[in-house]
């Protein structure tokens, strides 16, 4: 994306001299690994253009935003114990490469090393940006537990996955935007509204991704469509078919979407998304993707920034909105 040609090579040039590897190498070497597997370092990239939007150039800016990939990342690698994935972005996870153990206190150093990544700042600045990604990782720790409660229960509703979605997803979005807004010094009214600007792009974000894990083109949503039925997640489009289908639509989804089912990968796929085109759920979802990314663009327009800055912030949104749709 042009929008983030500028940050990459700074980035880039920063991450490196950020891994170089220390003693014990089995500590660090896997901190390395992760992080060199890349991504599309959307979090830094937003704190790194939040911060331009209010003056300060990408070198004092740096240190948060890469507080801000690093944090990230150690979620990924504990995420990825949790989950007992094979693959992170195509490669061995972490714990597979090395072990459960190397993974874990690796992943624990990575999340002081977030910390480590902001103390060059002065006071008041540094007690602002460390409160913000405390809060930010706690909510982070609560939205993955929620996830884990999902995954054993056919309860819940709509609004209790949102607000999952929003802990798990959107908090760091906010955060990695409101610490752009903090080193600028930005009023407390726009560090706020730059905040829920991230939250309703996390959400709009994550219930697209649910969207295309579906209904998306496998060739540009860069990987394989169906797989969060195969795998029985409970995203928004199963809510909502729960939600707006009759009893008996309801209850054919929760025994498709269980460990009981017994059909094939492909007949299940197939059967579930009949369901979540019957009940109106594919619709309804893309309805509540465009409300939570119009609240986007309302938070955006209350910002204290130019026009310029403002049309480079709803070009962003409107890039991520587009992927792959």
């Amino acid at each position: 994306m042009n929008l983030f040609k500028a940050y990459q090579t700074a980035f880039e040039s920063a991450l490196e001299d950020f891994n170089q590897v220390q003693t014990p190498e089995n500590l660090y070497l896997p901190m390395k690994y992760l992080l060199d597997l890349g991504g599309k370092r959307i979090r830094p990239f937003l704190t790194l253009m939040a911060a331009e939007a209010y003056g300060i150039g990408v070198k004092e800016a740096m240190g948060a935003a890469m507080a801000v990939e690093v944090f990230h990342n150690f979620t990924l690698m504990h995420d990825d114990i949790m989950d007992k994935a094979f693959l992170r972005r195509g490669e061995t996870t972490v714990h597979e490469k090395w072990d459960v153990n190397t993974a874990i206190l690796s992943g624990d150093a990575m999340l002081i090393r977030a910390y480590q990544s902001l103390e060059d700042y002065p006071q008041p600045i540094f007690k602002s940006l460390t409160r913000l990604l405390s809060k930010t990782a706690i909510e982070v720790c609560e939205g993955q537990q929620y996830d884990m409660d999902f995954e054993t229960s056919l309860g819940g509703s709509q609004e209790e996955y949102l607000e999952m979605i929003r802990l798990k997803t959107a908090v760091l979005v906010g955060c990695a935007l409101q610490m752009g807004a903090i080193l600028g010094n930005a009023s407390k009214e726009d560090q706020q509204s730059i905040y829920d600007f991230g939250i309703q792009l996390g959400l709009a974000f994550q219930l697209q991704d649910d969207y295309l894990d579906t209904f998306g083109d496998q060739k540009t949503f860069g990987k394989k469509i169906g797989g969060d039925i195969i795998e029985n997640k409970k995203t928004i489009l199963y809510h909502l078919a729960i939600k707006h289908g009759n009893e008996i639509q309801s209850q054919t989804l929760q025994t498709l979407l269980s460990f009981k089912n017994r059909s094939s990968e492909e007949e299940k796929i197939k059967k579930v998304t009949d369901l979540f085109e019957v009940t109106m759920a594919k619709d309804t979802t893309r309805d509540l993707i465009q409300h939570h990314s119009d609240l986007a663009a309302t938070e955006l327009e209350k910002l204290t920034i130019t026009a310029e800055q403002k049309k480079r912030l709803l070009s962003l949104k409107d890039w991520l909105m587009q992927r792959a749709s």
